[in-house]
């Protein structure tokens, strides 16, 4: 049977590489080669178009939300200043990937700088252990508002919240700071050329000639230990979430409040579902095609992240109308009461 394109495009890419004197004994290459999607040149051009409009959709949602909290000040309270953190790490993870992207699919430029790719590399994977971090957060913030309305305001101060911006940021920098250390200190004599859009840990790892066991074994131990704690502390969170929407009194203050929560249960599934598959089918999916492992992390996993951003300022709007209209409201607590919390006062 004839091999198909894909295997002979890489083939010939890796081949290449093997006989280039240049390319076979280095140990700190100057550049890497970043492919794209391998065995889709041809129709580079075209799969652009998505990329480029979730970019377009990230960037222009993103900053519409801190616009808006800028000028609204009824907006100034805890849910959402971790809306805030999330849009402008949305807005660094996209801006760290997808520009590179597309100079790919426009213009085939594919080299990048070593130290480029490592701090591309570092810069990636902070943020997402940060915007993990956050979605607990938020979380924890609908968990209070709904659960202990009474206290959300005593409980989640500024000077509260400020502290767990800076203990996410403080957890995602240290956590990720030896990925780019430990890609670093390896010797590269193999190729340079990395099958993928961006330079994703495993990939450049995977390049590496020496013992990657290490890198491996911690980059699941941030997996597990950090993003596997968040999702056990949401899913906690929202168990008691919905057990007090379930002990509302009437169907529409049920319905009310899942529906002000369903935006956030989306936006988690649609950041962790792709982040675990991705990383576990580089790990573990050896038998799995190549084009998996370019196209469920590049294409998925930005859906995911153009999700809150394309929805994030009509959540905004609509939440704060909706609060508005509540006859709960008084000058006192109008920070605290929105319509989830309205909705556990007697009628």
């Amino acid at each position: 049977m004839q091999e198909t394109p894909f295997c002979l495009r890489v083939g010939h890419l890796l081949s290449y590489s093997m006989s280039d004197p240049n390319t076979t004994d280095f140990t700190n290459p100057s550049t890497f080669i970043l492919v794209g999607i391998p065995g889709l040149e041809a129709s580079h051009v075209w799969i652009s178009i998505p990329f480029c409009t979730m970019y377009a959709i990230a960037v222009l949602g993103n900053f519409t939300i801190l616009f808006i909290m800028k000028v609204e000040p009824s907006l100034h309270v805890p849910m959402y200043y971790f809306l805030c953190m999330l849009a402008v790490t949305d807005l660094v993870l996209s801006t760290s990937i997808l520009p590179k992207t597309l100079s790919i699919f426009w213009f085939n430029s594919r080299d990048i700088d070593f130290s480029a790719c490592l701090t591309q590399m570092y810069v990636i994977h902070c943020f997402l252990v940060i915007e993990s971090g956050i979605f607990v957060a938020m979380a924890f913030d609908r968990y209070v508002a709904i659960c202990d309305p009474l206290r959300h305001s005593a409980t989640l101060t500024n000077p509260v919240v400020a502290k767990i911006g800076m203990a996410v940021v403080l957890r995602g920098g240290m956590l990720v700071l030896p990925y780019p250390f430990l890609a670093r200190w390896r010797p590269y004599c193999r190729t340079n050329i990395i099958l993928h859009t961006h330079c994703e840990h495993m990939a450049v790892v995977k390049l590496a000639c020496a013992d990657t066991r290490i890198s491996s074994y911690y980059g699941l131990f941030v997996l597990f230990c950090v993003k596997g704690l968040d999702v056990f502390f949401i899913a906690l969170s929202y168990i008691q979430i919905l057990r007090a929407i379930f002990s509302l009194p009437t169907k529409d203050a049920r319905l009310k409040t899942f529906g002000t929560c369903s935006s956030h249960i989306c936006v988690i599934l649609g950041f962790y579902i792709p982040a675990f598959f991705s990383i576990l089918t580089h790990r573990f999916g050896h038998s799995m095609a190549p084009l998996i492992h370019i196209i469920q992390p590049a294409l998925c996993g930005r859906l995911g992240h153009a999700l809150p951003t394309s929805r994030g300022p009509w959540i905004i709007v609509w939440e704060h109308s909706t609060y508005d209209k509540q006859p709960y409201r008084s000058s006192k607590r109008a920070p605290l009461l929105h319509a989830k919390d309205c909705c556990n006062h007697p009628s």
